[in-house]
C-alpha cells in the first residue's frame, strides 16, 4: 500500500510541475510558445481557455498532492 502511494505521489509531483511550467505568467514564460502559437490558430479566446483548464488542473493536482502526502505519512507509521 505504501508503495503504490509514493508511486502515486511521484506521479502527481511530476505533472503538477509540468502544469505549473505550463502556464503563462506574467513575463508569458514557458507557455508562451505554445499559447503563441494557439492564438494565431484560433483566436484570443482559445489562449484563455487553454490557461484556465491549466488552473483547473494545477488545483486538482495540488489537492492530490496534499492528500497523497498525508496518506504517505498515514501507512507509513
Amino acid at each position: 500500500m505504501h508503495a503504490l502511494l509514493v508511486t502515486l505521489l511521484v506521479i502527481v509531483c511530476i505533472g503538477l510541475i509540468a502544469v505549473v511550467l505550463l502556464q503563462s505568467g506574467r513575463s508569458a514564460g514557458l507557455s508562451g510558445a505554445i499559447t503563441g502559437g494557439a492564438e494565431q490558430l484560433f483566436g484570443k479566446q482559445k489562449a484563455r481557455g487553454i490557461d484556465a483548464v491549466l488552473h483547473r488542473v494545477t488545483v486538482v493536482l495540488a489537492v492530490l498532492f496534499f492528500v497523497l502526502t498525508i496518506a504517505v505519512t498515514y501507512f507509513q507509521l
